[in-house]
C-alpha cells in the first residue's frame, strides 16, 4: 500500500511538471511570432554557427543534429579545420545542404526529426516557398540576421540564441559588449564634429586586374557607416556587385579597404587573401598591388596610404564590432590611437569561443 501511494504522489509530481511547462514564444527577426513548445533538443542550424557557439557554449552544440555543411568547409575551411580539430564531433552532424547552390534538403531535414529549424533571413528569403513540408510536420522555423549589419538585428538575434540555448545572461553579455564598444566608437567620433570621410570596400577575391564586388546595405555597406564614414557604392549598389570603376575614380575615396579570405591563397596569387593562419607579409603583398590598379594612384585614399586589408570572414557576426573598430582607427586615425583591433578581435574568441585563430586579420599598406 505504501509503494503504491508513493507511487501515486510520484506520477502526480511528473504529470504536474509537464503541465507547467511553458511554452517559449520567440518573435524573430522577421516579426514572427514562432511557438516552442520547450527548450529545443534538436536543432538544424542554417548559418551562424560560431554566433550560435559564442551564445550558447560548447554545449550547445550538443543540440544540433544538422547543419548546412558547405557555408563553413567551402566559404571559409581555414576556419572549419580549426574548430573541427578543436570541437571533432562536428564531423559527425549531419549535412542539410547549401541554400546559395540549390543543394539545401527539406527532405533530409525532415528525416532528422529537429524540434527547430534556425534560418539565417538570405536564407530564409530563398527557401521560403519549400519549407511547407517542414512547417506542414510541426516544426518552428526561426529566423535571424547578422548580415544586414544593423545593431538592432545584431541584438535581436544574439537574444534569441539566448533563448532557445537557455543562455540569456550570456546573450545579454555579449549584447552589452557589442552596444558599449559601438557606443564608445560613435561617441568618440561624433564629440570630434569631423567630416565623413569617403569610403570604399571591394571583396578582393579576383585581384587588382579585376573589380570585385562591392557592398551597399549589406555586410561591409553598413559597417562603414557604423564607423561613421560615408560608402560611396551606396547610391550605386543595393546590396552587393561590382561598381563601375570610373565611378569609383570620380568618387574619390579618402579610405579604401580590400576584404580577403583564406580560400584565395591557393586558387588565386593576386587575389587578396586574409584570415587564419595568412601570413603578414603575403597579405601586405597582395595588399600592395591594388596601389598599382588603373587610375587608382591619384585618389586620395592612395596618396595618403590609407589602403587597408580587411577579413572578409569577420563580417556579418558578433565579432565584427571588431571591424567596425578597424575602420573607425583608419577613417579618423588621431582619435583612436592605441586601438588594436585585431586584438580585440582575438580576446572576443579567448572570451566567448573554444577556439583562438592566428593569421593576419587587419592590416595597413606599407609606408611609401
Amino acid at each position: 500500500m505504501k509503494r503504491f501511494f508513493r507511487f501515486f504522489i510520484m506520477a502526480i509530481v511528473f504529470l504536474g511538471g509537464v503541465s507547467l511547462a511553458k511554452e517559449i514564444i520567440i518573435k524573430d527577426v522577421l516579426g514572427r511570432e514562432v511557438v516552442l513548445k520547450s527548450l529545443p533538443q534538436r536543432i538544424v542550424l542554417g548559418f551562424y554557427y560560431t554566433d550560435y557557439l559564442a551564445v550558447g557554449g560548447i554545449k550547445a552544440l550538443d543540440k544540433v543534429v544538422g547543419f548546412s555543411k558547405a557555408v563553413w568547409t567551402d566559404w571559409t575551411p581555414a576556419s572549419w579545420e580549426l574548430y573541427s580539430k578543436t570541437l571533432p564531433e562536428l564531423k559527425k552532424i549531419a549535412d542539410v545542404g547549401e541554400v546559395e547552390v540549390g543543394t539545401f534538403s527539406v527532405e533530409k531535414v525532415l528525416s532528422l526529426k529537429p524540434d527547430l529549424l534556425l534560418l539565417a533571413d538570405w536564407q530564409y528569403q530563398v527557401l521560403e516557398l519549400d519549407l511547407e513540408p517542414i512547417e506542414k510536420a510541426g516544426i518552428p522555423i526561426i529566423v535571424i540576421d547578422y548580415n544586414k549589419e544593423l545593431p538592432s538585428l545584431h541584438i535581436l538575434s544574439t537574444q534569441i540564441l539566448g533563448q532557445i540555448t537557455g543562455q540569456e545572461k550570456r546573450a545579454e553579455e555579449l549584447c552589452a559588449f557589442y552596444k558599449n564598444t559601438l557606443e564608445q566608437i560613435q561617441s568618440t567620433i561624433t564629440k570630434a564634429n569631423r567630416a565623413k570621410p569617403k569610403v570604399y570596400v571591394e571583396f578582393g577575391n579576383k585581384g587588382p586586374s579585376e573589380s570585385g564586388f562591392t557592398f551597399g546595405k549589406n555586410m561591409w555597406g553598413p559597417l562603414i557607416e557604423l564607423a561613421m564614414g560615408e560608402n560611396i557604392a551606396k547610391p550605386f549598389i543595393e546590396q552587393w556587385g561590382p561598381m563601375n570603376p570610373e565611378q569609383i575614380l570620380v568618387s574619390k575615396p579618402d579610405v579604401i579597404f580590400i576584404a580577403g579570405r583564406e580560400t584565395e591563397l591557393g586558387k588565386n596569387k593576386e587575389a587578396m587573401v586574409m584570415g587564419v593562419e595568412i601570413p603578414k607579409d603575403e597579405a601586405k603583398r597582395r595588399l600592395e598591388a591594388y596601389k598599382k590598379r588603373l587610375g587608382w594612384s591619384s585618389l586620395p585614399a592612395i596618396k595618403n596610404n590609407a589602403l587597408y586589408g580587411v577579413y572578409q570572414g569577420a563580417s556579418r557576426t558578433l565579432a565584427d564590432i571588431a571591424m567596425v573598430q578597424f575602420f573607425a582607427q583608419a577613417l579618423y586615425p588621431d582619435l583612436f590611437e592605441g586601438i588594436d583591433a585585431q586584438k580585440t578581435y582575438i580576446d572576443f574568441h579567448k572570451k566567448y569561443l573554444p577556439i583562438v585563430p592566428s593569421g593576419t586579420f587587419a592590416i595597413r599598406a606599407s609606408e611609401k
